[in-house]
């Protein structure tokens, strides 16, 4: 929040807005993730054959159309969390880039699920004279989306959220660091594209950032005086 802004808002009586209640998207885009994995528990391996994955396609399209409706249902309350998550950082008096960073790795992350949901679902619906490269090829394109390149993003939503509640001491030190550690994996991810060992890294930042997330948004202040009490208890 600026000077002015403060100025503003002090003027007109009113308290600055730090959003609607950010632990309700965070929790619902959690519940569609888990939902995703558990509906998709069989989808075979990125090393699998096209053939074993255009069987896979065949037999089990209901599975897959399932999957990729909960997967693109979880890009909508992640967009939602970003911009609660901007906003809050915004209302805290964060004017550093660590607010945008969040934003934008939000988005984008919420756009790598939606690219990886509609590849999937054009996957699931493959006619039966398809081709097995055909078949492989969508699958790449929807593991690409929803691994590496979806970790590299979220992994641009931790780092901003942690690298602020770190400076600001909006979050607990260790919890800060975790996050750090989770955005570096996330980016690691991206060397999926050269080397199959490091798509290990994508399911780690996936699970480990989903807790961190709803750790961090049930942990998160709405304002400043609840930071300035925090740093008081602790100090006492």
């Amino acid at each position: 929040m600026t000077t002015q802004t403060a100025a503003r808002a002090a003027g007109s009586g009113r308290r600055p807005q730090s959003g609607p209640p950010l632990l309700l998207p965070v929790l619902v885009f959690a519940a569609l993730t888990i939902a995703y994995v558990v509906a998709n528990r069989s989808m075979p391996h990125p090393d699998a054959s096209g053939a074993e994955v255009l069987r896979y396609a065949r037999e089990h399209g209901t599975a897959i159309k399932a999957g990729t409706f909960l997967l693109l249902g979880s890009a909508f309350p992640l967009t939602v969390a970003a911009c609660v998550l901007y906003r809050r950082l915004r209302a805290l008096g964060i004017t550093a880039p660590g607010s945008a960073i969040t934003l934008a790795g939000g988005m984008l992350a919420a756009g790598m699920l939606a690219l990886s949901a509609m590849f999937g679902w054009a996957g699931g619906r493959l006619p039966a004279d398809a081709s097995p490269a055909l078949a492989r090829a969508l699958a790449d394109l929807s593991f690409l989306a929803g691994g590496p390149a979806y970790a590299a993003t979220f992994a641009l939503l931790v780092a901003g959220l942690a690298v602020t509640g770190l400076l600001a001491r909006l979050l607990p030190r260790p919890m800060a660091w975790i996050g750090l550690a989770i955005a570096l994996a996330g980016m690691v991810a991206t060397l999926t594209l050269v080397g199959s060992g490091f798509a290990v890294l994508a399911p780690v930042v996936r699970f480990g950032g989903l807790l961190w997330l709803v750790a961090a948004a049930a942990l998160l202040p709405r304002t400043r005086h609840e930071v300035r009490a925090r740093d008081g208890a602790a100090t006492a």
